[in-house]
C-alpha cells in the first residue's frame, strides 16, 4: 500500500445523550494511573462484498451510519467521550470521541497480503498522540480504499481500558450499528478493588511521547511453533510441560533479544525482564471482580534472568512462574499493599524501549 491517505474530515463525535450530572467524575483505579497515556490501536479491514445491506460505493451512507452508532454507544461507555482531568479522575464532561475521514487510492488486498507495518499505522491514529494534554480517549479513523473496501481504525486511551475492556466497548458499537438493542453489560468500578494512589515520580506523557516506539510483525507458522513446543522440553529433564504458543513465541523473542544484548558488550553484567500482562478477571475464587468490569484490570507478570547462556527452556520455565505468581494471594495483598508496584518499580516498564505486543522485554543496568 504505497498510495498516502487523503484526510476527508474531522469531527467531534458527542454522546447522543447527555450524561448525568451524578456520573460526571470518575475515579480511575491505580491500575489505571499505571498504564501508559498511549491509545491502543486496532485496525478493522472490511473487503466491498463484506458491506452487507450497504452500498459500498456510498461512503456519506456508511459513515452517518458507523458515525451515528458511535453516539449511541458513547451514551453508554460515558466515560471514553470524557478527558483526564488528573492522574486520578476522569471528567465525564462529554466532549466527545475524534472521528477522522479519509481516502486512499490503493487496493484493500495489497494492504492484507503483504502488509507494511509502516504504512499500516496511517490507518488509525498515532498511537502516541493518546499521551497529548486534552487528548480524545477514543478516536477513529474511517478509510476508503479504491477497490471499495474500507478499514476502521480504533484507539482507546489506555489509561481507561485494557484489552477486554476495549473489546467490549467494540462490541458494543457494533452491536449498536447493526441495529441490536442488546449491549455487553459492564461496571465501572474498578477504583473500588484498587484506589487511586499518589505518583509523584511517574512519567509524565511528554517523556513518554518523546520514546521512540518500534512495531514489527512475525509470523510463525504451524510447523515453527511445533517445533518451538518441541525445542522447549528439551531436554528430557525440562520442568516445562505442555509449553502454549504464547510462552514459545515471547521466549524465543526474549532469547534473541539477550543474545543481541550480548553480542554487544559481552563483558558486562546485564539482568533481563519480559512482562506479560495478565487478565485479572476471574483469577480469584470467588471472583474480586467481575468478568464484565471496564477498566485497566490486568497486571504485568515479571520474569527475569540473569547474566547467563539463556537456554531457551530454561526462559519458558521462569515466564510461566512468573504468570504463575499472579495468583488469588498475590492480588488480594496488591489491592492495599505495594508488592505490585515494588515488581514494577524493579523493571520500570513505563520507560522501555522494547516493547513486542503484550510483552515487555527490556535491558536492566
Amino acid at each position: 500500500m504505497e498510495a498516502s491517505a487523503q484526510v476527508i474530515s474531522k469531527e467531534i463525535i458527542k454522546p447522543s445523550s447527555e450524561t448525568p450530572t451524578h456520573l460526571r467524575k470518575l475515579k480511575l483505579s491505580y491500575l489505571d494511573q499505571v498504564s501508559l497515556p498511549t491509545y491502543v490501536p486496532i485496525i478493522f479491514f472490511y473487503e466491498a462484498d463484506e458491506l452487507r445491506g450497504l452500498n459500498s460505493t456510498n461512503h456519506i451512507q456508511i459513515s452517518q451510519q458507523l458515525k451515528q452508532s458511535l453516539s449511541n454507544t458513547l451514551t453508554l461507555f460515558y466515560p471514553l467521550a470524557g478527558r483526564i482531568e488528573d492522574s486520578s479522575v476522569v471528567h465525564c464532561n462529554d466532549a466527545g470521541a475524534e472521528f477522522i475521514e479519509a481516502r486512499v487510492q490503493a487496493q484493500l488486498n495489497d494492504a492484507l497480503q503483504e502488509p507494511i507495518i509502516e504504512q499500516l499505522k496511517h490507518l488509525p491514529a498515532d498511537a502516541t498522540a493518546g499521551a497529548l494534554p486534552g487528548a480524545a480517549l477514543v478516536a477513529v479513523k474511517l478509510t476508503f480504499f479504491a477497490c471499495g473496501g474500507m478499514a476502521i481504525g480504533v484507539c482507546v486511551s489506555h489509561k481507561m481500558a485494557d484489552c477486554a475492556s476495549i473489546m467490549t466497548f467494540l462490541n458494543a458499537w457494533a452491536a449498536s450499528c447493526r441495529g441490536e438493542a442488546e449491549f455487553p453489560r459492564f461496571s465501572l468500578d474498578l477504583a473500588n478493588y484498587f484506589p487511586a494512589r499518589e505518583f509523584p515520580d511517574y512519567p509524565s506523557s511528554r517523556e513518554t511521547n518523546e520514546k521512540k516506539i518500534v512495531t514489527k510483525r512475525f509470523v510463525f507458522g504451524k510447523e515453527k511453533l511445533e517445533a518451538l513446543k518441541q525445542a522447549a522440553t528439551y531436554p528430557s529433564g525440562s520442568n516445562v510441560k505442555n509449553p502454549t504458543r504464547v510462552e514459545v513465541v515471547t521466549a524465543f523473542i526474549w532469547k534473541h533479544f539477550i543474545d543481541v544484548a550480548k553480542s554487544e558488550n559481552r563483558d558486562a553484567k546485564k539482568t533481563f525482564a519480559a512482562t506479560h500482562l495478565v487478565n485479572l478477571r476471574g483469577r480469584t475464587s470467588p471472583p474480586l471482580v467481575s468478568k464484565n468490569i471496564f477498566g485497566n484490570c490486568m497486571m504485568g507478570a515479571i520474569a527475569f534472568f540473569n547474566d547467563g547462556n539463556g537456554e531457551f527452556h530454561d526462559l519458558v520455565t521462569q515466564l510461566r512462574s512468573a504468570i504463575k505468581k499472579v495468583n488469588e494471594d498475590y492480588i488480594m495483598k496488591a489491592r492495599t499493599g505495594d508488592n505490585y508496584l515494588n515488581d514494577l518499580s524493579k523493571v520500570g516498564c513505563p520507560n522501555s524501549e522494547w516493547r513486542v505486543g503484550v510483552v515487555c522485554i527490556q535491558q536492566l543496568v
